[in-house]
């Protein structure tokens, strides 16, 4: 049976003006900030340092994302100690994706209403036909949800874990302090390694907003092109799909039909040549003794979920 969507659902939102402005901002500065690296970069500016910096910030506020904010909070694919969960909740709060609690609310409402009238991000719903449609739903999965209010998850109701967390709720309030923190080290880090303030400021610009673009993007990649290209291998109910060459940059995450097949597995990759970086981060975890419950699928149970071969 189909959840149906109620306006119970959805978090009332005290000025969308300004919410508006905020996520402008958030998705235009780091699109400036690719045009300027762009031209620093033609004039011989790029510096390795820059390179360093950027891959050090892109791993760190990913895995804040793919570890922390959606197996661990939203999904409890594994427990953890409180300063590994805060410390990913901060990681995941410098992505500059949104508060934690209001991350994992719009997620988990994604789940109880993928690709049906509730779910904040399908491409699928109420977007039209042919290929406008298409290409609308694709814009409104990638980016426009986010500048909408509509459909987005009641906190007390989709996270309620997370709202009785005193730690979560501290870095939930201090969101700003995260962002700030995860643009300001990149320009230390640059100090650091390349010797200069100039590379401290390329790799603010590298580490910091460029950072923060593709990390963005592969983010949204995920609820837009993954619900639209790419291989079924389970009945999940929704237009969730695997979607191989983006799995690198999203450490795993692009392995979505799998995902909404099992949403707890701590392990989206589900064959062994399915790349899940986030997986490996959460095995390694393990073996310290840092995570503990890590869910797993056997493959009996995936086996009975996958889509029968046609004829």
């Amino acid at each position: 049976m189909t959840a149906v969507a109620s306006r119970d659902d959805v978090e009332p939102v005290a000025n969308e003006t300004r919410d508006r402005l905020i996520t402008g901002a958030a998705t235009v500065v780091p699109f400036a900030a690719v045009g300027a690296a762009g031209v620093l970069t033609w004039q011989s500016l790029l510096h390795w340092s820059d390179v360093i910096v950027f891959l050090i910030g892109y791993v760190l506020t990913g895995l804040g994302v793919t570890v922390g904010f959606h197996r661990h909070l939203t999904h409890r694919a594994f427990k953890t100690k409180k300063w590994v969960r805060a410390t990913l909740a901060a990681l995941g709060s410098a992505a500059i994706e949104g508060p934690v609690i209001a991350w994992v609310a719009d997620h988990r409402k994604h789940h109880a209403f993928a690709d049906v009238e509730g779910d904040p991000h399908s491409p699928h719903v109420d977007h039209g036909h042919g290929w406008r449609g298409a290409m609308r739903g694709l814009l409104h999965a990638h980016l426009g949800w986010l500048f909408l209010h509509t459909q987005r998850g009641k906190k007390d109701r989709y996270a309620p874990d997370l709202l009785a967390d005193p730690t979560i709720r501290f870095i939930d309030r201090t969101f700003v302090l995260w962002v700030a923190i995860g643009l300001a080290a990149p320009f230390f880090l640059g100090v650091a390694i390349g010797g200069s303030i100039t590379t401290g400021l390329t790799g603010m610009l590298w580490g910091g907003l460029v950072r923060v673009f593709l990390l963005h993007h592969v983010t949204y990649s995920i609820n837009s092109l993954c619900h639209f290209f790419g291989r079924r291998r389970f009945e999940t109910g929704d237009e969730s799909r695997n979607l191989l060459w983006l799995a690198p940059l999203s450490f795993g995450e692009s392995w979505h039909n799998n995902h909404h097949a099992f949403p707890t597995s701590a392990r989206h990759g589900l064959r062994p040549w399915e790349l899940d970086i986030s997986a490996g981060v959460i095995w390694a975890l393990e073996k310290l003794g840092l995570a503990w419950d890590v869910v797993r699928i056997p493959p009996e149970r995936q086996a009975r979920k996958a889509v029968a071969p046609a004829a």
